[in-house]
């Protein structure tokens, strides 16, 4: 299951018609989703949204309720809009109306439903013209949701194969990692801290003996949470930029906690797709990962985003001050 929390001081995005909705919804996850049930929650300030792979028949629809209802009852959902996306029409449209009753059964009000497939949108819920249930085209290249994930420099790719793929190794650039760790010696707490601070604030990454000096150094637990304990909120989306960098350049036996860090940092920006993308690389190497676990379990229960301010250790400094 995907989760992603509303980001950091989100833009707000209202969405009026069944084109902003389904424009919506890639935007929201990062990737164009396929054979998915995308829950989009509304009407409260921090909201989330969710995506669960469909079953590959329709006896499974009730366990995309179950997955997908657990979140929102933990969270007080109020009201939520779903897409189903599928080839399948049977499926899908057994998974749209066992989400419309089960929710509806449990006081979650169920805004809209609207089912996907092959570039039209089809309505679900009585209500709508007669051509809606036919199926409307549509074309979301230049929907104004998708215009502002530009600006904002939100990537939104075209699967979550392609999402997962952006964390693939970049050969040359593991090589000269792998090169630069044979004399690499690890990191003091102070200088891990001071070395990812530097990079996150000026925007920049590691050359390959400061990547394979800090890779090192994340072997070891105390020293791995020294990359991500004391990070800000509001520095989120710079830590996950410095990390999606480091995990394509490390060789894969010191790949794991670099994968978890950049889970965790995901998790931060509210890039919950990337964040599980990032956990599954971690887990690839080593499944009981501590870090990835915590990412994992936070992105199962749609912990926010926010919490971290309240929960976020007291590094003693504050990470826009100057490195020492």
């Amino acid at each position: 299951m995907t989760i992603s929390p509303t980001p950091p001081e989100p833009t707000r995005l209202l969405a009026r018609t069944p084109e902003d909705i389904v424009a919506f919804a890639p935007v929201a996850l990062g990737f164009t989703p396929a054979t998915s049930a995308v829950m989009i929650t509304v009407g409260q300030d921090q909201t989330f949204h969710a995506r669960v792979d469909l079953p590959d028949d329709v006896d499974g629809a009730e366990e995309v309720v179950d997955a997908l209802l657990g979140p929102a009852q933990r969270h007080e959902v109020r009201q939520v809009l779903f897409v189903v996306y599928d080839d399948d029409t049977a499926v899908a449209d057994e998974v749209a109306w066992a989400l419309h009753d089960g929710f509806t059964a449990a006081g979650i009000e169920v805004v809209d439903v609207l089912r996907v497939h092959d570039g039209h949108w089809f309505a679900v819920l009585p209500g709508r013209p007669r051509s809606a249930y036919a199926g409307t085209p549509f074309d979301t290249t230049s929907h104004p949701f998708v215009a502002q994930a530009v600006y904002e420099g939100k990537v939104v790719l075209g699967s979550r194969e392609e999402l997962r793929a952006s964390l693939d190794p970049d050969p040359g650039a593991v090589a000269a990692t792998e090169a630069a760790l044979a004399g690499a010696r690890p990191l003091s707490p102070a200088q891990v801290q001071r070395l990812v601070r530097h990079h996150t604030a000026a925007g920049t990454t590691c050359d390959p003996d400061e990547l394979a000096r800090l890779a090192v150094s994340l072997r070891d637990p105390a020293l791995r949470d020294e990359a991500w304990g004391w990070v800000d909120r509001g520095w989120a989306r710079e830590h996950l930029a410095f990390w999606r960098d480091a995990v394509r350049r490390v060789p894969e036996h010191t790949m794991p906690s670099v994968a978890a860090v950049l889970a965790f940092a995901a998790w931060l920006a509210g890039e919950g797709a990337l964040a599980w993308c990032a956990v599954d690389r971690c887990r690839e190497v080593q499944p009981g990962h501590s870090l990835a676990r915590l990412v994992a379990d936070m992105l199962t229960s749609a912990a926010p985003p926010r919490m971290w301010d309240q929960v976020r250790p007291g590094s003693g400094i504050h990470p826009t001050e100057p490195a020492a």
